[in-house]
């Protein structure tokens, strides 16, 4: 862990409750670099890790010119005085690149992928030309109306030489992987894994396994979450359930700092005489937000115990998740080296209502696409807005974002549908 304090002063706020875009005001502000250091790995285990090097391509891509089909290479100057009959001069195939320079009106028979010879600069397809023997000699005849650098790949055409490919920073995808194997790189530097506590809270709180009796419920938040973080680069230690007990909650939570980047709670966020998550952050260390203008996941908590990141989150599922995605999972990718993830969402036509809503607070329905009448894409509610429905999450496939200042919500108004695809969620 970076030995430079992350967070060094106590965040106060005269407002009972935050709007969304004050804590992602609040978040970014107090998350702005890495905490964790580089490792330089192999390119093919660097598959969504976050680069810690900008990628810089050494020379052209592709290196020189060559033919992007099978066919017939040639210079385009000679056609009108050849009449597009050409000699057959040379064979050129995908990596035995011909050092021989083309003469006039002569054509060689090339493959896709092979270095243009020198002196050519056109290709035609090999299914448009024909080829016959005359006095031994092979000929091919090359069909009208090809531009100059038809079918042809110049040096460069991909990346230039000194292009900067990928920054610092960046999350790896398959075609980045791929952009940068063109380059001849065999490793690359990243940032090591963000490393994660994850705690779960509460008497009733048992695991999947373990017998059940009225008032107990199993800990479905623990596997929400390990999917979720794994769509950035942690490395998650579970640290089981904590029983609702001060004590044992604030040593657990004072050894974690000292050993994590982040710890993730769920549970105990209120202020509730069994709810002492919150009261163990602030004797610990410090508290930079709490409670939000958004349904569902109002106690949402934001903090630090020394150098460790704390993030705290509703116990209800739907909540859980909702936090996790709009705040948690940008200051998780921003502490393992990445940008401020915030989802692209777009508007399209509500195909629901919702007679009367709170002002001044945001709500997140959870929601997928589907089209009217007469084909054209709307957004649909799940019927139930329980924060404990799990059913809504499974069957949604995004949220509905509904600003502070709308009261209500008729059929045809435009709203903003979040994909779970733009949170990185399959």
């Amino acid at each position: 862990m970076s030995s430079k304090p992350l967070l060094d002063d106590c965040f106060l706020h005269d407002k009972d409750r935050l709007r969304h875009h004050e804590a992602i005001e609040i978040l970014k502000d107090r998350m702005s670099t890495a905490v964790v250091e580089k490792e330089t790995l192999r390119l093919e285990d660097a598959f969504e890790r976050i680069l810690a090097e900008d990628i810089t391509a050494p020379r052209n891509i592709p290196l020189a010119d060559n033919s992007a089909v099978d066919g017939y290479a040639f210079r385009q100057a000679d056609f009108d005085e050849a009449g597009g009959f050409f000699r057959l001069q040379q064979r050129i195939a995908a990596g035995h690149a011909s050092d021989a320079t083309l003469a006039p009106w002569a054509a060689a028979r090339i493959f896709t992928g092979a270095v243009m010879p020198p002196g050519a600069d056109t290709v035609a397809m090999q299914e448009d030309c024909e080829t016959h023997v005359q006095d031994g000699q092979d000929f091919v005849i090359v069909p009208q109306g090809l531009k100059t650098g038809a079918n042809c790949r110049k040096a460069g055409e991909d990346v230039a030489e000194g292009t900067t490919i990928l920054s610092s920073g960046h999350l790896m995808r398959p075609q980045d992987l791929a952009a940068i194997a063109s380059t001849g790189l065999a490793n690359v530097n990243v940032y090591r894994k963000l490393k994660v506590a994850l705690v779960s809270t509460g008497d009733e709180i048992r695991r999947p396994g373990d017998p059940i009796t009225v008032g107990d419920v199993y800990d479905s938040n623990h596997f929400l979450l390990r999917g979720l973080c794994a769509t950035v680069p942690v490395e998650i230690e579970d640290l089981g359930i904590l029983k609702d007990d001060a004590e044992l909650v604030e040593q657990t939570l004072r050894d974690a700092a000292k050993h994590f980047d982040v710890i993730l709670t769920t549970g105990g966020a209120s202020r509730g005489e069994e709810d002492h998550i919150l009261q163990a952050l602030d004797t610990l260390g410090q508290r930079h937000m709490w409670q939000l203008a958004i349904k569902p996941g109002r106690p949402m908590m934001f903090g630090n115990i020394g150098t460790c990141v704390f993030l705290g989150l509703p116990g209800n599922p739907v909540a859980a998740m909702i936090c996790f995605l709009l705040y948690a999972r940008p200051v998780l990718n921003v502490l393992a080296g990445g940008a401020f993830l915030q989802a692209q969402g777009f508007q399209v036509p509500s195909a629901f209502e919702v007679p009367k809503k709170k002002p001044d607070r945001r709500e997140f329905y959870r929601g997928y696409l589907g089209r009217d009448r007469n084909g054209k894409t709307t957004a649909h509610k799940f019927m139930r807005d329980g924060s404990g429905l799990i059913t809504g999450l499974r069957e949604a496939d995004g949220l509905i974002e509904i600003p502070e200042d709308a009261t209500s919500v008729n059929e045809g108004d435009l709203v903003t549908f979040l994909p779970f695809s733009s949170f990185g969620i399959r």
